[in-house]
């Protein structure tokens, strides 16, 4: 009965001793991290970033595109050669590109007059002669775009006939504060169906001309003066009648035909029955 017993104990001994492992010897020695000394102490396996919660929708701010005004179906598509009407106007027009030799005669004639008429100002212009163009604004005549530099517009590109309209109203507002738009002269009257689409498109309606004094060509060598540009001009009044004058002097002969000419013709046209409107008569009688 008793070896019975110790042999139990001896069995329970050896279980446990088995469970605890060996009584004696060194600790099991942990890996030491390779890592350099400026690295963590510990790497965590690299994972993608977890998806963002949805949220509202935001979309980049985009420049609205410029909306230009609404111009009347039937001035579209054409370069108006005169005022749709049937009543006794003119309109004077005068371009200004090469200089600014006319702008006090021609300026001095229409107030002595009473008589309004609508100037067409190229970009360059507006820079080498602010003076001169913020005289003819602050009277209060109508301001027309005639392009930056005066190119030929059949030649130039959609893109660039652009950049003539926009870059030659933004010196014209510089210079003047006044809007040209929406009225435009193409340079050397040069224009074609795509041309006149094209400054449709940006805001404008090109105008044309019922009459050109041709008091640009100057004297002729003496063979001509201001009673040429009086008779040309008066010989083609007809209601709604479109005159182009000029405001510089001649290269040449420096001659000033038209502004020697204005006060004739304001008379001889008053004489048979005519008034004068600017441009803006267009909006109306569309």
């Amino acid at each position: 009965m008793l070896r019975a017993r110790h042999f139990i104990l001896a069995l329970l001994l050896l279980g446990l001793t088995a469970c605890r492992g060996p009584a004696t010897g060194p600790p099991t020695a942990l890996p030491t991290a390779s890592h350099p000394t400026n690295s963590p102490a510990i790497e965590t396996p690299s994972e993608s970033p977890s998806p963002p919660v949805p949220g509202p929708t935001v979309r980049p701010s985009t420049p609205q595109p410029t909306r230009t005004p609404a111009l009347p179906q039937s001035l579209l598509g054409k370069d108006i050669e005169r005022i749709p009407t049937g009543g006794p106007v003119v309109a004077l027009t005068f371009d200004a590109g090469a200089n600014a030799d006319s702008v006090t005669s021609i300026l001095a004639t229409l107030a002595q007059q009473h008589a309004v008429a609508t100037f067409f100002l190229t970009g360059n212009f507006v820079a080498d002669f602010p003076e001169p163009s913020r005289r003819i604004a602050a009277a209060g005549y109508r301001i027309g775009n005639h392009s930056v530099n005066h190119p030929y517009f059949t030649s130039l590109s959609d893109a660039d006939i652009r950049a003539q309209l926009s870059d030659a109203a933004a010196a014209i507002r510089g210079v003047t504060d006044a809007d040209p738009a929406p009225w435009f002269r193409f340079p050397y009257g040069d224009r074609d169906a795509r041309t006149i689409a094209v400054v449709n498109a940006a805001g404008y309606v090109p105008i044309r001309w019922t009459v050109d004094s041709l008091g640009w060509q100057g004297t002729k060598n003496g063979t001509r003066d201001a009673s040429f540009v009086v008779q040309r001009v008066v010989a083609a009044a007809a209601p709604g009648e479109i005159v182009l004058m000029h405001v510089g002097s001649n290269p040449d002969d420096h001659s000033m035909v038209d502004a020697a000419a204005l006060p004739d013709i304001i008379a001889r046209l008053r004489g048979l029955g005519y008034g004068f409107v600017t441009l803006d008569a267009l909006l109306s009688s569309a």
